[in-house]
């Protein structure tokens, strides 16, 4: 049986010390894609997109001393979706500074053309979110397993492939492949709802 991974200090309670970079560097690994991905998907150039990006981690910093876990006031991933919101709504209405960044004027009107409802743009932000964060789970689970079990679950779960094909490309019995498949889905869900418990009780 794999050993349990030890549960963690609140990633979102250690940001409070500006100091504790290991903190800050797993903050902004996980949650600087999704922000990025966002500015990108509602239009924005690459280099705008990484713009807002850093101007949303550095609203998080300076706001996150004053959050407090409560759980009527919603999530994190709601605060920061709001902030994201915002910051995409004054990028918008510099048009002078969109176009220094980006070059391309037609986004600007691409933007005011076709804004998404909130509803719709949260909808989205949750749809990144999910992805991002299995993608951000996968990156951390995949060193603590041996790589035939890694690509034992990969090859089924992700790519679809039969146990019996996938033990049959990996020297393993179709039974030793569908438990690592088990073993590797039960530490991704372990991370995952470890970040995600955290997210829903501090606002």
């Amino acid at each position: 049986m794999p050993e349990e991974p030890a549960t963690r200090p609140s990633l979102l309670v250690r940001l409070r010390d500006h100091q504790d970079n290991q903190a800050w560097g797993e903050f902004v690994e996980l949650y600087a894609p999704l922000i990025y991905a966002h500015a990108r998907k509602r239009g924005l150039q690459d280099a705008d997109a990484a713009d807002l990006t850093q101007n949303c981690l550095r609203q998080v910093a300076v706001h996150v001393g004053r959050l407090e876990y409560d759980r009527q006031r919603g999530s994190f991933r709601g605060w920061l979706f709001t902030i994201v919101r915002n910051k995409l709504r004054d990028f918008q209405r510099q048009p002078r500074r969109l176009h220094q960044g980006s070059g391309e004027e037609h986004i600007q009107q691409l933007l005011e053309r076709h804004p998404a409802s909130e509803p719709e743009e949260q909808e989205e932000w949750d749809r990144e979110y999910r992805l991002g964060l299995l993608s951000w789970a996968a990156e951390q689970v995949r060193p603590q397993v041996q790589e035939a079990t890694w690509q034992a679950f990969w090859q089924t779960a992700i790519e679809g492939k039969s146990g019996t094909q996938v033990a049959h490309a990996l020297g393993m019995t179709a039974a030793a492949v569908y438990l690592a498949k088990s073993r590797v889905m039960t530490r991704l869900r372990d991370v995952i709802r470890e970040v995600q418990g955290e997210e829903d009780t501090f606002a």
